[in-house]
């Protein structure tokens, strides 16, 4: 069997340029496409909502646009919790709270209904990459006025070169790989 960490490298791979000129974007379709692989990293994230011993400790999962969704929707069936899924702008058709902020290259605005959450759901954020964490750092504020808690972050991969974990210095943050 190979380790979680052959499985990330061999499963994600750069792109160039994209999608635009300067930077290099992970692609993790490589890892999807990889059944075991793929229930690795699921086991894995489902992990950080689980107590010491193996009991759940979150009552939803939160996946952000787009490839957050493909992570933490497989997690939350592990968990036995709810999915709440983190929208770009005009996605989601009921009322919403939205949180904007700059991205690496560029600015968005991301959406969560709100009524996504109880107030007190204990929650689990998954999304794919941290890069500058304006992404991140919107989605738990979006949680927050929800007045549900933030008890974990994990992402499959973070990017140290760029300021994400620095941004989001105080909360719970953990990556399956760093490169």
């Amino acid at each position: 069997m190979r380790t979680l960490e052959q499985v990330l490298a061999d499963g994600i791979r750069d792109i160039p340029d994209y999608p635009q000129q300067g930077v290099m974007f992970k692609d993790i379709t490589p890892l999807l496409a990889d059944h075991s692989g793929f229930a690795q990293v699921v086991d894995a994230l489902a992990a950080f909502g689980r107590d010491d011993d193996g009991n759940p400790v979150v009552d939803k999962v939160v996946g952000i646009e787009a490839r957050g969704f493909i992570l933490a929707a497989p997690v939350a069936l592990a968990l036995g919790a709810g999915f709440v899924p983190v929208r770009k702008k005009g996605k989601l058709p009921a009322a919403t709270y939205e949180e904007s902020y700059a991205l690496e290259y560029g600015e968005a605005t991301i959406e969560v209904h709100q009524d996504a959450f109880t107030p007190g759901d204990r929650v689990l954020v998954i999304d794919d990459v941290l890069a500058t964490g304006g992404t991140v750092e919107a989605c738990l504020r979006l949680i927050r006025r929800c007045k549900a808690e933030v008890v974990d972050t994990a992402v499959l991969l973070e990017l140290s070169f760029l300021p994400g974990r620095k941004r989001l210095a105080g909360e719970q943050l953990r990556a399956l790989m760093t490169v």
